[in-house]
């Protein structure tokens, strides 16, 4: 099982506010294979258009097909990773074991 680390804040944020964001950054989480080749085809697809953007010389306005394209991908890009598992800390585990909650 892979697990990833992430410390990037994306910069169009719409529906999760930057302090949830924020909050969960550091946190490590449980990716499976699907959601691992999901979450690389979008950033290819990002990379991809971003890139493209760039060379063309593209402007920066509210209804550009390119800009919300790459909006779109990474909206699911996030949605995909926040699904994701969250992975307990060493400390989080370590008092798990010694203060068992009671069922």
């Amino acid at each position: 099982m892979a697990t990833s680390t992430t410390t990037c804040v994306p910069v169009a944020i719409t529906s999760l506010s930057a302090p949830n964001i924020l909050a969960g950054a550091k946190q490590r989480r449980r990716i499976d294979p699907k959601a691992g080749h999901a979450l690389e085809i979008l950033g290819h697809a990002i990379e991809y258009l971003a890139d493209e953007f760039v060379h063309e010389g593209g402007s920066f306005s509210p209804h550009n097909g390119q800009l919300e394209a790459v909006r779109m991908l990474m909206a699911l890009n996030r949605q995909i990773y926040f699904e994701c598992p969250v992975v307990p800390s060493l400390s989080e585990r370590f008092l798990a074991f010694v203060h068992p909650r009671a069922a």
